[in-house]
Parts: C-alpha cells; structure tokens; sequence
C-alpha cells in the first residue's frame, strides 16, 4: 500500500517540547470510550499515512484504550499535539500552540495532530487557514474557470499574486477520520501540511467553524515557527522510444491523491490548472521523500506508463524513464501539429508576469511530442507578446519540433464576426493599424484573411462550432416568423415550399394531420442537431465559424478548424461546403488554454510530408492548406488513405464516366482512451450532439481511461457513410481494402466519429464541379443571412456596405451551385 508522501522522523520529532506550558494543561474531562474510539482511529490514520506513532507509545496507547482511562489517553497523546483548539460555549473558536515540534518538510504533507476541546457540543467541519496558505498566482478567467470546473477554487478573487504564500492546509477527512466534529468535549484531528520553501518561516495559523467564530482579539489564530527540511532535488533521466533524450510528461501522486508539486504553488514552467509537469532528460523536479505513483508518457502517440517510485531521504535523487511509442505517424510521413495554442490569456495567469514565455510554451510542445506548435498572440497579451512575434519560427525550434508565434484575430479587429487564425504570417500588423490592436483592424473577418493570403499565409477559422450549436426554439421562431403567412401557429405544406425545414415535411408532421405546429418543430430540430449532417440552421451568435461561408465563397478561407468543439456542428458546417465544391480543408487545434486547458494537442492536424531530415515550418503549413493530412486526437490514426491511388491534398481524381473506384486505408487506434465526452468515450446527458467537446467536460472530472474495444471506421461520400468496418483499439494497424461505387462527382473521405477524420479526395465525374446537395448552397445561405440578422451591428458603419456586398456575392455564389445542383441531390 502507498503512503502519503511526507518526510517524519519520528513523526518529525513527536518528542515532547513544551513551549511556554505542559501537556497536563491540555487535558479535559471527556468520557473514555468515545475518546477511545477516536484515538484508535487517529491512529489507523497515521499508520495509512507514513507517520505510525513511536512503537513503545503506540503499545502504551493501546492498553489505554483497553481501559477506556480518557486521563491516560491524553497524558499520552497530548504531548504530540501541534496545535490545540478551544471552542467556546458561544462557538467561538481559540487556537493555541501544542507541545510538539513544529517541522515540515519542504514539498511534502506533514501530518500534524490538532487537538479540540468542544464546550458547547459543535459537530461542523473545522477548516484550517493562514494568510501564508493559497495560491501563488492571479489572473485566470471566470469562463476558463467554470470550463475547467475550478470555480471552486475561488482562483478568479484576486487580481494580483500574493507573495509569501508557502503553505498548503488541509484536514485529514478520508476513513478512518470524519470531515465533521463528533461533538465529543475532547478529540483529536489531523491536518496536513505543506511548505513550498524550506529553512526558518513563520506562519499564521487558525481554524474556523463557520462564518464570524474567531475568539475576539485574533485569537482564534496563532503564529508558528516551522523548520521546514529541504525536499530532495530529483532529476529525471527521459529516454525516448528511439534511445535518444528527451522531454516527457509527468503526473507523481500520493495513496491520498495529492498531485506534486502542488498545483496551487507552480509557477512557470508548471502550470497551476494541469496535473502533470514537463520536464527534459536532466531537468529536475522536488519532491519529499517518500513513495509516489509515477505516470509518464509523452502524449497520445506513447504508451501511458506507470510506477511506484520511492524518493529517498537524502539531498538528491534520480529517476530514470524509458519512454514507449504504440505509433509512430513520422513513420509514415505524417508530422503533427497543434494550430491553435496561446502563451497568454484565460487559464494563463496575468500575475505574477503576463503569461509565460516561449521557453515553457515549448516545453508544453515538446512534452506532448507535437511536431509544430502554433503559439497565437491575441487580444489579452497583443502589446506584451508582440515582442517575440517573428516571421520565422522561433530560435528554440528543434528539427522535429518546431514553434512558431502567429495571431488569432480575437479581442480585437475582426472579432465580432469570430475569431480566425492566421499561420506563417511574414508581417503580423495589419496596414493602418500603427503597431497597435485598437486601431486599422477590419471588424469583419474576409479583409484581414484577403491580408493574410496576400502575404501567404494560411487562414482559418478557430474552435468552428461556438455559435453552430441548434437552439431548437429560435430556430422554430424564426421558421414560423418567415413562413407562417397567415399567423395561425401552423404551417401547412404550401407554406413551406420555400421553407428550409430541419426534417422532410412528413418526418416532422408526427399526427399526420397537414401541419407542423411549434411542439413538432422543436422536436424536429433537436432530432436533427444529432445527425450528421444536418439541416438544422444555427444560431450563428458563437466565437467560431461563423463568417466562414462569406470568406471561403471570396477564395480566402483555407481551412475549419475541429477536434476541440462539438463534433458534429463542426463537420457538418465542413460537410456542407464541400457538397458544394468549396476546397476547404479540416486542421486540428486545442485553443489551449482557452477551449481546453488539458494539454496543448488535445487536437491534432498530422500533415504528410514524407520522410525529411526536418520539419520546415513553411511546407507544414502549405500541407495543412492543401489538406495533406487528417485530423485526430492522437489516439487514432489514418496512416494511408487513397481512391485509386489518389491521396488527400493531391489533385482530383478524374473518371470519364460513373464507376467503381478502389478505396485503401491504414488506420490504428490506441489500446486505451480517456473516458471522456471529448474522445467519443461518453456520451453526455445533452445528447451526441456534444460528442467530442472538449469545451465543457459535461460530468464529474476524471482521470480514467478505458481500454481495448471497438471503433467503427467509415468511408464518407458526400458526408454519409457507404461502407462501414468494425476494427479493434488494439494499438496496432489494420488495413483495408475495397470498392465503392461513384455517380456523380463527389468528395470521399474516412473517418472514425468523433476522433478521427481524412481530409477528402475529390472525385470529379465526366469533368463536372461537385455540386453534391442543393439542400447544402441553401443551407449555407440561411447561415450567411442568420449571421447578419445577428451580427451586423457589429461591423464598423463605414465598413458596412462593403461587407454586406461580400455577403450579397456569396449568396449569389451558393444560389448557382443550388441550381446547379443535380435534380437528385438534396
């Protein structure tokens, strides 16, 4: 069994050393057997927690208890109190310093005992505080910290690090001890404490029951002297897969589920909102002496490893790891990448510095084994972090290993009309804007991509499916507001002849009765939201694609980003624009840590660049514009995707006439899946629409993972499956080999809902575009018109007729392609 980690000696120096009174002083008159009891389970207690009372103390103890003698049992146990607790007949709380030797040890909980004398019965929870306890840092967001399910945190109270925090508090409540008083006159507790520093530091300890109960003249709080012993300097010996060094991922835990170090006493380059740490091959970590568990792995593409690892009680130590790949996509030609990180802003603090560097955004990258990291400045940190914007990746780039710091228009300029990534920028200040973001920035989106592309860069939309989710209810209003011409509350089939419903007419109509009230509607749209694709108009009020069917119609938009916001309002925006014949391509992000503060690569866009003695930054970027690649979580895999021997990013496959085409795929998916909604592994309460969300955890937080299994590959024509195959999460390939048949000119991808997709090979039919679905132009249109109904207020008045003729072209391009889709199209 795994103790808590701490560092005792002797239950650090359990002898008695009366400071200013006696052990006899502390007795109170108490019954023995309920005493008894209570000693008997602080006991088991500190035994489960490394810190056994002295043998010849323990048998001592147990004879009292035998005799139920409550004046022994306290002659013996009073001389190892720390602290000791009075709450009056008025419920007024006074602390007092006990006999025993106040030592911690540095990064390590010390368990110490805490005696009460309860006068008027009390059975609350007793809370331990000092103004040296809390974290060490300031500046996270309210939204980042509901999504990371921390508001209770109270992180978000202040503005400003406070310096001098070096404790961690906490009472002991798991079995044998209780989280509440028993209400016995006299009893004892155990709390655990931690020091950040080491050496001579005095702390401000006190105890509260409620709101208001602190004896008068602050004596409900008491200063200690603490000698606090150094942790031990821990270096980490990583080996990759390959045998060469490395950067890993760490996660070290206690039997009790205390994470080291402590998350709310890290700073740079451990970050406060993540269980685990980075660090390279030779970097050290501190830790107490003790036994941990130890999980290390570095990122998806490696096997999770764990071990108990026992720290000695000496100055140093070192820990050797040897990491294991299950997959290796560099392999296969494929490279990695996050498109969507930032260094500052949400989760990020702003105290004690603006964010963190380059130096601990890079580790992030290379800990997770992403091959290129995108580091976007945006609105929050424009000004501070312009300073390591450069046209070139940064000077800490590795040759598999690349970073670059470009922008995400957000908080500022374009923002209005949702937020857009700009990579490979070679000039990151918009023309007229004086170096500044509060001035020159367009407020909608096509300008400042016709910007980006002008100078080569490569533009998308960010987290696509913010604002794409089916409000059920609006979107019946806004049906029956256009459409029910005689304002009855009905619509009849003849009113609907123009009407883009969510469901056929007669799928709707559930009575059969001629007409869709608003009951079926709704129904309607929230049966819809869970189909891919779909039809159901959204919102278009959200931080995601919303102009994206504007800027791709103008040439401007390369690619939707996905694998970080619902699944199917993602695709199916994609799948749309597609059945079109638009050339948009999907890239993986993670937003972190905005979307997700988990780890940066949660999502991935893999690039195919064949094999390269190194990674140029540039070429990844045009591979992932061209849509040379799939994206994934890291936990699944499309090594090889072909239609007749044409892969993704390449040029069309071309047929003379209707026929069968050959498709082959390689695919491999992960012996073991976090049991989560982002990976497909849940499916929330709110239904499969949320599938894949990384946004929200929809449920308790959890660090399991699910093993083995099945996953249901796809072949999508058109964006509906044609042929399925079942293949086992195995951690190895599996290939597949087989025919489809192809009637018109149409895109055809593969994917594994929700944490697999190919970027498309278009198949083009006797030399025609793909016109796919007529229902898709019309459904694009709808968007287009909803998102100015909603947002057009917000685009700068002198910029307005200029924006509104882009949406009037687009309209007009969409309302071609829906006359020219075929009559058998949707």
């Amino acid at each position: 069994m795994y103790r808590l980690v701490t560092f005792f000696l002797g239950f650090l120096g359990l002898a008695m050393a009366v400071r200013g009174q006696t052990a006899l002083d502390l007795r109170v008159p108490v019954e023995g057997q309920p005493l008894s009891a209570n000693i008997t389970r602080v006991q088991q207690a500190l035994e489960f927690l490394g810190a056994p009372l002295p043998r010849e103390t323990s048998k001592k103890l147990e004879a009292a208890v035998r005799a139920q003698d409550a004046e022994r049992l306290q002659e013996l146990l009073d001389p190892y109190v720390l602290l000791f607790v009075t709450i009056n007949p008025e419920t007024r709380v006074k602390a007092q310093p006990g006999p025993a030797k106040a030592r911690l040890q540095q990064a390590g909980f010390t368990p110490v005992l805490v005696k009460v004398a309860n006068q008027c019965a009390l059975t609350g929870e007793l809370r331990l505080v000092s103004p040296q306890a809390g974290q060490v840092y300031a500046g996270m967001t309210r939204l980042s910290a509901e999504r990371m399910q921390r508001t209770h945190l109270q992180e978000t109270s202040g503005t400003n690090a406070v310096p001098g925090r070096f404790l961690e508090l906490e009472m002991y409540s798991r079995p044998p001890m209780t989280p509440s008083l028993s209400g016995l006159a006299a009893e004892y507790a155990i709390a655990l404490i931690l020091s950040s520093e080491s050496g001579t530091r005095e702390a401000t300890i006190g105890f509260e029951i409620g709101q208001g109960n602190q004896d008068l003249g602050f004596r409900g709080e008491v200063p200690v002297l603490f000698d606090i012993r150094p942790a031990v300097r821990v270096t980490l010996r990583i080996q990759d897969d390959d045998g060469k060094s490395s950067a890993a991922r760490f996660i070290f835990r206690d039997e009790a589920g205390h994470v080291f170090p402590p998350q709310a006493k890290r700073l740079a380059p451990d970050f406060y909102f993540q269980p685990q740490i980075y660090r390279r091959d030779g970097e050290v970590v501190l830790l107490p002496p003790g036994r941990f568990i130890m999980e290390y792995d570095r990122g998806p593409e490696y096997r999770r490893l764990r071990r108990e690892e026992s720290i000695p009680s000496r100055s140093s130590a070192e820990v050797e790891v040897k990491l294991e790949r299950w997959i290796n996509p560099m392999d296969h030609g494929f490279y990695s990448g996050d498109h969507h990180i930032h260094g500052a802003g949400c989760a990020h603090y702003t105290s004690p510095t603006e964010g963190v560097t380059p130096e601990d955004m890079f580790l992030q990258v290379i800990g997770e084994g992403v091959n290129a990291g995108c580091v976007l400045t945006w609105g929050p940190c424009f000004d501070y972090k312009r300073r390591v914007i450069t046209p070139t990746v940064h000077q800490l780039s590795q040759p598999f290993a690349v970073m670059k710091y470009d922008l995400e228009i957000s908080v500022f300029g374009s923002e209005a009309l949702r937020h857009v990534c700009l990579l490979d920028l070679k000039e990151q200040i918009y023309p007229g804007s004086e170096g500044t973001k509060t001035k020159g920035w367009p407020t909608w989106t096509t300008p400042v991509m016709k910007w980006a592309k002008a100078q080569g860069a490569v533009t998308g939309y960010a987290h696509s499916a913010s604002g794409l989710e089916i409000d059920a209810p609006a979107a019946t209003k806004r049906l029956f507001a256009r459409f029910d011409a005689n304002h009855d509350a009905l619509l009849v089939r003849a009113e609907c002849d123009q009407a883009l419903l969510p469901l056929p007419f007669e799928t709707i109509d559930r009575d059969r009765d001629g007409a869709l009230t608003e009951s079926e509607l709704v129904a309607a749209h929230d049966r819809a939201a869970e189909q891919l694709p779909n039809l159901a108009v959204p919102q278009m009020n959200g931080v995601g694609a919303m102009e994206i069917c504007v800027s791709v119609a103008a040439g401007v938009c390369d690619f939707i980003s996905a694998m970080d916001t619902p699944r199917i309002a993602e695709w199916n925006m994609w799948y749309h624009l597609l059945n079109c014949g638009f050339p948009l391509k999907v890239s993986g992000e993670t937003d972190f840590p905005c979307m997700s503060g988990e780890r940066v690569g949660q999502g991935r866009v893999y690039v195919h660049l064949g094999r390269v003695k190194r990674i140029d930054f540039t070429s990844w970027c045009k591979g992932l514009a061209k849509g040379r690649s799939y994206v994934s979580d890291g936990f699944a895999h499309a090594l090889a995707f072909t239609v007749n021997d044409a892969a993704p990013g390449e040029d069309d496959l071309r047929l003379a006439a209707p026929g069968k085409v050959r498709i082959r795929a390689t695919v491999a998916f992960a012996r073991e899946l976090p049991r989560a909604v982002a990976h497909g592994a849940i499916v929330p309460p709110e239904g499969k629409r949320f599938v894949g969300d990384t946004v929200t955890l929809h449920g308790p937080r959890t660090a399991e993972f699910m093993a083995g299994g099945g996953r249901l590959v796809e072949i999508v024509v058109n964006g509906k499956a044609v042929a399925t195959k079942e293949v086992l999460a195995d951690g190895e390939t599996h290939d597949w080999d087989m025919e489809i048949q192809i009637d018109q000119s149409s895109w055809v991808a593969l994917r594994q809902f929700p944490q697999l997709h190919t970027n498309p090979v278009n198949v083009l039919v006797g030399g025609k575009p793909i016109r796919a679905s007529r229902a898709s132009a019309l459904w694009c249109i709808e968007t287009i018109e909803q998102l100015w109904r909603a947002r057009e207020r917000a685009i700068a008045e002198s910029e307005r007729v200029e924006a509104r003729q882009s949406f009037e072209e687009a309209i007009g391009k969409f309302r071609r392609i829906a006359n020219d889709a075929s009559n058998g199209a949707e």
